[in-house]
């Protein structure tokens, strides 16, 4: 049957990453601990994943490249399930070496796993930033193919 399967909220990221509330950080160690051995399986996903980044950026301050040290870490954690890791490293180094917001960076990143080579936005600033994809503007872009009659 295998080990349990728990899914992985933010806040426990957080409070391990940040170790501001030490009693529940080491609650958390303690869960690492139990997937590292494989007696249990965490799980998370990518918004999980955008909230911590959000967070640590925007609450915490932290620069962009310790940002990206901490998620890299998460998604190379032994007995952690990250759904679109690939992108989300992708889209967390995307976000330090271009600028950009990371939700930008993973959408971007999606958008490629996807084979979509064209971002239809209003955000040119960001999107333009991507020599992989190309911005089309609402009302000032046209299909290359002609519609039908």
């Amino acid at each position: 049957m295998g080990p349990d399967r728990l899914f992985a909220d933010t806040n426990l990221f957080l409070r391990y990453l940040t170790n501001d509330l030490p009693e529940q950080a080491d609650a958390v160690e303690h869960l690492l601990l139990l997937a590292t051995q494989g007696e249990i399986v965490l799980v998370t996903n990518s918004l999980v994943m955008a909230e911590i980044v959000w967070t640590l950026d925007s609450y915490y301050r932290l620069a962009r490249s310790d940002i990206r040290e901490k998620i890299h870490a998460i998604l190379h954690t032994p007995g952690l399930e990250v759904v679109d890791g690939h992108l989300l490293e992708a889209a967390v180094d995307d976000y330090v070496e271009r600028n950009v917001d990371f939700v930008d960076a993973y959408n971007v990143a999606w958008a490629q796993a996807q084979g979509i080579r064209l971002a239809c936005t209003f955000d040119r600033k960001h999107f333009s930033r991507f020599e992989n994809i190309e911005v089309c503007v609402p009302g000032q872009w046209k299909p290359t193919t002609p519609s039908r009659p």
